[in-house]
């Protein structure tokens, strides 16, 4: 990145701070809207969106020209949807609107239809109704409006179920819904809304067929998602997450206060590209603060990241895993200059992770790649081959296809980082102070070119991988190559590795 571009990233950091700061940082109000338990905590003054406890109000009147929907006549919004033109404004009344009584009963908005909630009006599906708004219309707009109660399947959301482009959601407060509180389209935008205790996501950034582009994720407070707890329904799903993003193309995620969620904070999952994830705070989830897997190419810079992973790091310890399960965690992801992108690489720098179990891990599976049965991305290839059905013998040994048919953890830098850990206030020993960068033997399928320690070799050695200038402070080990081999900070400094050149590190003083 040249050093024009790092200045301005570094301006636009100073003006996200600065906006945050106007946000009053507060606790949950008590009542059954309510953050999730006492884990949980009010975000600090000027370093998140805290926006649950108390949701700015829509406007107390009908704005001019605009169509009132009553709350005292069921289905209101539908008719009155069903017989504008689009491009109509609705103005919901306070009280608590309801669609009919079929579970499909639900709101077919058209292009640029606009939807304000007035102060305290709520659209409530009653766990009767599986979605609020569905459709293909694009640049609808739904503002200061509480969607609860909607019984949305798994893997479905309640706002926007198709996936419109050009969606704007804003000021709105999401919970309580079954699936998703709300599914993302292109160019969707989700500023300062309260997306809360709903079943599986606060978000499900997927759109069937599709490859979103230009979305922005900005000011919201995510938290207590996957009330349903889906990763133990089904083992080993990957469908859960406060955010979980499918094959995104261009994202700006910043100034979020990402917390308390079931799993994993910010989960980017197979084929994203082109990520920023800056300025949040991102604390006490269960699981990964942030995920990213079978990807390429992404900032994550100047977040604030404490407290995560204490449930699902402490649970592979106590079973005897010994993998370094960490609260950044890149899984076959990498920068790939191939692939058009605002940065050529993975950079991670200028955050501050603290009390949290473990701190970065760099992975890649050596059996998974495309057409593997090991692929839990099952179906998907990497962005350099389209058709998966070509990375096999024989042509998958050689050439192109040999580089290209794998997702790389690749010219990963991880630099001016803060890591501070106190084994006595996560409550672990050393198990919980690591960072990795590692593979496994390759075995499987018996077809698979990459058997053996080639990609142990290549991951630890010969794909750019850096950690450098770095602060550490507290008990940190680093295992790199496979599981069993834990070094140091002298060992990982020196050859043949010479990690973190320029870093300093204190065994104590970790918090």
């Amino acid at each position: 990145m040249t050093d024009t571009a790092r200045q301005g990233r570094g301006r636009r950091l100073a003006v996200l701070f600065g906006a945050l700061g106007l946000l009053a940082a507060c606790s949950s109000e008590p009542g059954e809207d309510a953050g999730p338990g006492p884990a949980s905590s009010a975000a600090p003054a000027g370093q998140a969106a805290s926006v649950c406890a108390k949701p700015p109000a829509g406007p107390a009147t009908a704005p001019a020209g605009a169509v009132t929907v009553d709350s005292a006549v069921p289905g209101d919004l539908t008719v009155k949807t069903k017989a504008s033109p689009p491009g109509t404004t609705f103005w919901l009344n306070p009280g608590t609107h309801r669609l009919g009584d079929d579970r499909f009963d639900q709101v077919i908005p058209t292009d640029g239809d606009v939807f304000l909630g007035a102060p305290g009006a709520v659209l409530d599906g009653r766990k009767v109704n599986q979605y609020a708004f569905t459709g293909h219309a694009k640049n609808v707009k739904i503002q200061y409006l509480t969607v609860r109660g909607f019984a949305a399947p798994r893997d479905e959301g309640v706002v926007n179920h198709d996936s419109g482009e050009g969606w704007i959601l804003e000021h709105n407060l999401i919970q309580a819904n079954d699936g998703a509180g709300m599914m993302a389209g292109a160019h969707q935008q989700v500023r300062a809304n309260c997306l809360r205790k709903n079943g599986q996501y606060g978000m499900n950034a997927f759109a069937e067929g599709n490859t979103i582009t230009g979305l922005v994720v900005e000011g919201n407070e995510i938290t207590g998602n996957n009330t349903g707890d889906w990763e133990r329904k089904v083992d080993g799903c990957g469908c859960t997450g406060g955010i979980k993003f499918w094959s995104v193309n261009g994202a700006d995620v910043r100034g979020n206060w990402v917390h308390d969620n079931r799993g994993v904070g910010l989960w980017a999952d197979t084929n994203n590209n082109d990520f920023l994830i800056e300025g949040n705070l991102i604390e006490a989830n269960d699981g990964a603060a942030i995920d990213y897997e079978t990807s390429y190419n992404a900032v994550i810079s100047g977040n604030t990241i404490r407290r995560n992973n204490w449930v699902e790091g402490k649970a592979y310890v106590d079973r005897g895993d010994s993998f370094p399960l960490a609260t950044i965690y890149l899984s076959e992801s990498g920068g790939e200059p191939r692939i058009k992108a605002r940065t050529d690489k993975l950079e991670i720098s200028g955050n501050v992770l603290q009390d949290n179990w473990s701190g970065i891990t760099l992975w890649e599976n050596a059996d998974r790649f495309c057409h593997s049965p090991a692929n839990t991305s099952s179906g998907s290839c990497t962005r350099l081959v389209t058709d998966e059905t070509q990375c096999a013998q024989p042509g998958i040994a050689s050439g192109p296809l040999h580089e290209d048919c794998r997702w790389k953890t690749q010219r990963v830098d991880i630099h001016h980082n803060r890591f501070l850990l106190d084994p006595a206030v996560v409550g672990c020993q050393e198990t919980c102070a690591r960072m990795g960068l590692l593979s496994n033997f390759g075995t499987y399928p018996d077809w698979s070119p990459y058997k053996g320690s080639a990609v142990q070799q290549a991951i630890t050695s010969k794909q750019g991988n850096r950690w450098h200038d770095n602060t550490y402070g507290g008990p940190w080990t680093f295992i790199v190559y496979e599981t069993s081999r834990i070094l140091g900070i002298g060992e990982w400094q020196g050859p043949p590795y010479q990690q973190d050149a320029g870093s300093t590190y204190s065994r104590t003083g970790g918090g």
